[in-house]
């Protein structure tokens, strides 16, 4: 088949600038062929090389004592948890193919995300999420667009992570009408590891034969996730691939495979097929071992017939890897790899040249330096224009809010109301080391083969990044390490998805920064380095830009099995605590939004001082065995944060509540952000010397009421609320359910 003339317009189709192109020129001495272009095309793709976010990736903490692989180096970054054990985690989305197909999208980031952790040498043992849609709720073409991507998107993760046997444990799902048409998907996996048993992704032994393992490769997502992670051209977008299709049952025998074939003394490096499939696993082996490496397309296994040498490097089918074997360890890949029945083939060498060569059938069809192509894309700072700061809330100006039927509206919100729709399609329990269900503060596992409990958890409030992307951005890690601080944990290390617009506007690009200074200030102050992650650019659908949406994936450890609490109310009769300020900023609140529908107002202010304060305060109340329950203050205020603690265990627990005076509106004090704010449970024995321990701490905490009886009774300035425990269940339990039957 003879290859397209390379003319203007298809440089320009494949997203390469003339700047670019003339840069390729020069790498090459001479213009590129076809297949060439193709492989610098997505190698200098945003999702490959970060070009328009690298320089800000840099400002991240990614060092530390527990850091045993820092980020960037490997496909995970790899941290000590004591006793010569260690954890590989990250978090990548999968947001456009999810658009495009939500079933096979959300699958196959689910199946990506896991190669990333096998690859380091881990056997992964739990994932969560965090999903973003446009509203499911009322009618209209847009909510019937959302509901399908929603349903599609939690039956593809379920249908993966079921099939694999990695539960799914945690994660958080909101809805707001900037993701219309362009869901967000972010998923995090989490494996477990000795020291020695890091695995590196380097093409190391100059002459060590290079093996494909795993699925064949085909036609289907052909540098789907690197095309759609730069701008295109409105001719170009025509032309998206079709969406990666996943096969979890093959995924798993390669997971065995590897992770049998690692035990052995036969592998010089490893690396996941993912974005650019066969392009990126070479000349990235090849740039970190400062080695080339020289394969032969002929001896790829293929399920499709006359697929072209641009088709097979550029394809992203899923489930493959790509080995450097030790030389005369051959027979062990094979043995291996038979009785795992999977495909195998030896496809290439390590070479001493410092580039990827590419054969067809003997014939050369791509020759390029490796480091070049693989680190050396050009990188760049976007113009960056700030967004003026939102207004003052005047809350003269907001019309009385009768606030028993506010509370009712913010718990059926899908944002706050009970995502259990969503995790009652999860296998959360396989592996028996789920220790605390979906639905509290944070997930919780225990890790058996390590004797070692870990929390984790997935957090960011996108409307306050909306409006003050750095405060935002600062709140999303406090708010991580505060959710791990209520189950009882100390935070380790962090992971990212970093989801924002085209960078070339010049206020996304200013969204992007601001929040990565945000998050980099955060990290440091929690003493939780970056690990890696993913950043998610030209997300946007021809209605607007998505919020900016930092994800933050935060892990924990927990010394002992006594100290896991969640976040329900346990007996009636206990004393109810809160921790913090009664608060008053109501700006930027999901009050606001569901109730007035105002995205308005300053973004609550963090104090990281008093922040870490409360945290450590709260956990050192936990580790001495006085604290039943903990819930953090976020969206929603204090009434939701009483009302989730009353329903969110097996036992439905009411609460009287009394704020005495206040001195603010009824709904300000009901439904305010503050934050720094934890509500606790505690033996009624206990509530006096708890105040007193706290009051030593110089931190503000007051007793609010106490458990028990049918009903959630609030007083506040002398007038009392009352809202019977049936219908706030009812309300909130089934909201999701109803909007996606209605």
């Amino acid at each position: 088949m003879t290859e397209p003339q390379i003319t203007p317009a298809i440089i320009a189709k494949h997203g390469i600038t003339p700047d670019e192109y003339a840069r390729i020129q020069s790498i090459l001495g001479r213009d590129p062929n076809f297949t060439e272009l193709g492989i610098f095309s997505v190698m200098w793709s945003e999702h490959c090389s970060y070009k328009n976010s690298k320089r800000e990736l840099r400002k991240f903490p990614t060092t530390g004592p527990t850091v045993l692989v820092k980020a960037g180096e490997e496909n995970a970054g790899v941290i000590d948890i004591g006793d010569g054990w260690a954890i590989a985690f990250k978090m990548e989305s999968h947001n456009h193919p999810s658009a495009i197909e939500p079933f096979q999208g959300a699958a196959t980031g689910v199946g990506g995300i896991i190669r990333d952790i096998f690859t380091m040498g881990a056997r992964p043992v739990f994932s969560l999420n965090s999903l973003r849609f446009g509203p499911i709720t009322g009618d209209g073409a847009n909510v019937k667009t959302n509901r399908r991507l929603f349903a599609g998107v939690v039956a593809g993760i379920a249908h993966y992570g079921n099939c694999i046997d990695i539960p799914t444990i945690g994660g958080e799902v909101y809805f707001d009408e900037s993701y219309d048409g362009n869901p967000l998907v972010n998923v995090f996996n989490l494996g477990i590891l000795r020291h020695e048993q890091i695995a590196r992704g380097a093409a190391k032994g100059i002459g060590n034969p290079v093996f494909y393992v795993g699925a064949e490769t085909g036609r289907d997502g052909l540098a789907g996730a690197a095309f759609a992670s730069r701008e295109l051209t409105e001719e170009s977008k025509q032309d998206r691939p079709a969406v990666q299709v996943g096969d979890p049952f093959k995924e798993k025998l390669l997971l065995e495979a590897c992770l049998e074939l690692l035990a052995t003394d036969a592998v010089a490096g490893i690396q996941d097929m993912g974005a650019a499939g066969l392009t990126c696993s070479t000349c990235e082996t090849a740039s970190r071992g400062g080695t080339g490496v020289e394969i032969d397309l002929a001896k790829v296994p293929k399920r499709e017939t006359g697929m072209t040498p641009y088709e097979i490097m550029l394809s992203e089918s899923q489930e493959r890897m790509l080995i450097i074997v030790k030389k005369g360890h051959e027979q062990t890949v094979v043995d291996i790899f038979e009785k795992w029945d999977l495909p195998y083939a030896e496809v290439g060498v390590v070479k001493d040249d410092g580039m990827m060569r590419v054969l067809n059938h003997g014939a050369v069809v791509a020759e390029i330096p490796a480091r070049q192509l693989a680190d050396e894309a050009p990188l760049y700072s976007r113009e960056a224009t700030p967004r003026p700061a939102p207004a003052p809330l005047d809350l003269a100006k907001l019309p009385a809010t009768d606030c028993r039927a506010a509370l009712l509206t913010l718990l059926a919100h899908p944002s706050i109301a009970s995502k259990n729709w969503v995790w009652r399609q999860y296998d959360h329990m396989v592996r028996a080391g789920t220790m605390v269900l979906p639905g509290s503060d944070a997930a919780v596992f225990l890790v058996r083969e390590a004797n070692k409990i870990l929390a984790a958890t997935s957090d960011c409030n996108a409307l306050y990044c909306a409006l003050d992307p750095r405060e935002g951005a600062r709140i999303a890690v406090a708010e991580a390490a505060r959710n791990l601080a209520c189950a009882g944990a100390v935070p380790l290390a962090t992971t990212d998805n970093l989801n924002f617009g085209n960078p070339h506007k010049p206020e996304n690009f200013w969204q992007l920064r601001e929040c990565v200074e945000g998050l980099a200030e955060g990290c440091v102050f929690f003493n939780a380095p970056v690990t890696g992650g993913n950043v998610s650019l030209y997300n946007e659908s021809p209605a607007g830009t998505i919020d900016p949406t930092p994800t933050v994936g935060m892990v924990g450890l927990i010394e002992d099995e006594k100290h896991v609490t969640t976040s329900h109310f346990k007996t009636a009769g206990d004393a109810i605590i809160l921790v913090g300020d009664l608060g008053h900023e109501l700006g930027a609140s999901h009050f606001l939004r569901a109730i007035h529908g105002l995205k308005a107002g300053p973004v609550p202010r963090m104090d990281y001082p008093r922040e870490l304060a409360v945290q450590d305060a709260v956990r050192a109340l936990i580790r001495s065995r006085l604290v039943k329950s903990a819930h953090d203050c976020s969206e929603g205020g204090l009434a939701v944060a009483l009302a989730e603690s009353c329903m969110g265990g097996e036992k439905h627990l009411g609460a009287t509540i009394d704020l005495g005076p206040t001195g603010l509106r009824p709904d300000q004090a009901l439904f305010n952000e503050t934050q720094s704010r934890i509500v606790l449970s505690v033996a009624a024995t206990n509530a006096s010397a708890v105040l007193m321990l706290l009051e030593l701490r110089g931190l503000p905490a007051r007793r609010l009421g106490t458990v028990g009886g049918p009903d959630l009774k609030i007083t506040a300035d002398g007038e009392t609320l009352t809202w019977p425990l049936a219908n706030l269940h009812d309300t909130w339990h089934g909201a999701i359910a109803r909007a996606m039957e209605a």
